[in-house]
């Protein structure tokens, strides 16, 4: 808070006092007065004809606020000069004229504060007032100046008798005007039991404290600069400055230590049979001091090192700080209650649509219950239908049974005959047998190998897919690592994470290899089974081919034996063997060649075998 609208808030006050008539409109007679007091108070030249120049187009009828905020500001208020008067002045200027309006206390009443105090009280609430006109006070800078002067009489503030006053809704919404505020300290609610003498001097030094910038005061040993001898002195603290004077009057200043960035304060040990000492420096001299006791000491060194920082941080006031952070933490609690009820808001708003939810769930659960009830009736439905079903079927495995009966009585007739062809035909049915578990063995191996073919191409489209995303992995490693030349710090932890999933990729591909390999292996092993199934296969073809001759009478049965030695084992010069001893020392892609073409190869020979077994003719 400036100057400019300290000196506002008083102006505002004697312009308001002047409307009689309460029209926010003054006449110029009373205006001219008006600015002549101000500019003598404020002590810079009047210009007794700036008025009527300033209102030449305007005609002669009263000036409002507005109307009159441009003359102010031009021909009084730009011309102030920081320093060059007394604002206290001011304020008794302005106080008298609209205290002669609006303070009109009961006289006959024992709790009737005196004049120089209800000044200074008005003086304090325009200090403490929003920045906004007409002028109030919050509840909560009332209560903090409450306290204050309670503290200064040194009792504690009982703010019970007051919260009735502070629970009215247009106290809560608007505050307290100066008016009312007078008149609730000539209530004697808070001062109510205690000596005038002892509500002046707190309200004196409350007002000195906060209007006049005072931050400390009180008497201190002093060390003479020249002579050194040690003499009381009554302090006064300021933000910018340090005086002493005579006595607690303070008519005979002293000295004045100017306070600045370069001053500070240190506690020195009892010397020269003083106690409590501590002194100031400057960059110029040294003054040492000594206090009552150590309470004392404690509290002038800590005001004076609060005055240091408000020079060195630039503000001239320490309430003008206080006041701002006061009204900051009452903005941020009103932002805290608006968030509080808009929180407040969106739970009632979830409590609704909890309860609508729950209705529209009651409304399924009666649904899903007649859902229920005509699944019930459906399933009912379904196992009528399923005893029925089960009904015909016993009906068609009574007959079945009966249709068996005959055909078993068939059967016997025709087991008899057969009976003859059986012992015929039983070494062929072993011989079958044993071929057929030859081509059981034959189609395992080529169902094995099939399997293993399809495995290893998977194995071997992945392992493709793996070498492509290693390659890509590669490419992309190879521009992080590009770019990290350049962005070195912020992509460390990218590389360190590509780098991962590289590791990642090779280590799938080696085990893509070892199961390739593996599955490799596997494919060898079912060719060399299929190869053994092959000559199998071969081998009783030829049994085959010899039973199936007729026997003609009197000729003998050749026996195994013979057979047996009929055949051959193939020998190392077998063209066949040679071609696979070979195919096993070839790489992997011809051996894959050779492998379809013993496929094809073995594929001949089934269908050989087969038309083999379609020839044969059974007498």
């Amino acid at each position: 808070m400036d100057l400019r609208s300290e000196l506002l808030k008083s102006i505002w006050y004697g312009f308001t006092a002047l409307d009689l008539e309460k029209s926010g409109k003054v006449s110029k007679s009373q205006l001219k007065v008006l600015s002549h007091n101000l500019c003598t108070v404020l002590c810079i030249p009047h210009n007794p004809v700036a008025l009527e120049e300033h209102f030449r187009d305007d005609d002669d009828g009263p000036v409002s606020s507005q109307g009159y905020m441009p003359y102010l500001n031009k021909y009084i208020l730009d011309k102030v000069v920081e320093g060059s008067f007394t604002k206290e002045n001011v304020d008794e200027l302005c106080w008298t004229l609209t205290a002669k309006k609006n303070y009109q206390p009961d006289r006959t009443s024992s709790t009737i504060l005196p004049e120089r105090d209800a000044f200074r009280l008005w003086c304090l609430f325009n200090f403490l007032s929003e920045d906004k006109y007409p002028l109030v006070m919050v509840p909560d800078e009332v209560e903090y100046l409450l306290k204050k002067i309670c503290m200064a009489m040194s009792i504690e503030f009982n703010c019970v008798e007051l919260e009735d006053f502070f629970s009215q809704d247009s106290v809560q919404q608007t505050g307290i005007t100066v008016w009312v505020f007078l008149e609730m300290m000539n209530s004697g609610k808070v001062t109510r039991g205690i000596d005038k003498s002892i509500i002046s001097m707190a309200i004196e030094e409350v007002y000195r404290e906060i209007v006049g910038d005072v931050l400390k005061e009180g008497y201190l040993w002093k060390k003479g600069q020249l002579r050194r001898n040690w003499k009381e002195r009554w302090f006064t603290l300021r933000p910018s400055n340090l005086a002493y004077y005579t006595g607690e009057d303070r008519k005979d200043c002293q000295g004045n230590i100017v306070l600045d960035g370069n001053c500070c304060v240190e506690v020195l040990p009892d010397r020269d049979g003083k106690r409590c000492m501590f002194c100031l420096k400057t960059l110029s001299k040294t003054y040492e001091m000594s206090a009552s006791d150590t309470k004392q000491r404690q509290e002038w060194t800590t005001a004076i090192q609060t005055a240091i920082r408000l020079h060195v941080e630039g503000k001239k006031s320490l309430h003008k700080d206080l006041k701002l952070k006061r009204r900051e933490q009452r903005e941020q609690r009103e932002k805290r209650r608006q968030a509080k009820e808009e929180e407040l808001q969106r739970l009632r708003a979830l409590q609704e649509e909890r309860e609508r939810k729950l209705a529209e769930l009651e409304l399924l659960k009666e649904a899903q219950k007649q859902a229920q009830v005509l699944l019930e009736q459906d399933e009912q439905r379904r196992r009528q239908q399923h005893e029925q079903l089960q009904r015909a079927l016993e009906v068609q495995l009574r007959e079945a049974e009966e249709a068996r009966v005959s055909m078993q009585a068939e059967m016997a007739l025709k087991e008899e005959e057969a009976e003859r062809q059986r012992k015929r035909i039983q070494e062929l049915e072993e011989m079958q047998k044993r071929l057929e578990e030859a081509l059981q063995q034959e189609i395992k191996a080529r169902l094995d190998e099939e399997a293993f073919r399809y495995a290893q191409a998977g194995l071997l489209a992945e392992e493709e897919e793996k070498m492509k995303a290693l390659m890509a992995l590669q490419e992309e490693q190879e521009e992080y690592i590009l770019k990290t030349q350049r962005e070195k710090q912020e992509l460390k932890q990218e590389m360190e994470a590509k780098s991962r999933s590289l590791e990642e990729a090779q280590r799938q591909l080696e085990e893509v290899r070892a199961n390739r390999h593996r599955v490799d292996q596997d494919v060898v092993a079912a060719q060399r089974k299929l190869r053994q199934a092959s000559t199998n296969v071969k081998h009783w073809n030829v049994q085959m081919n010899r039973l199936m001759r007729p026997i003609g009478p009197g000729e003998k049965r050749p026996s195994l034996g013979s057979s047996f030695s009929a055949f051959q084992i193939p020998t190392q010069r077998d063209p066949g063997l040679r071609l696979r001893r070979r195919s096993g020392s070839e790489d992997q892609d011809e051996e894959s060649k050779e492998n379809v073409d013993s496929r094809a190869g073995c594929d001949h020979e089934k269908r050989h075998s087969h038309a083999s077994n379609g020839d044969m003719d059974i007498p």
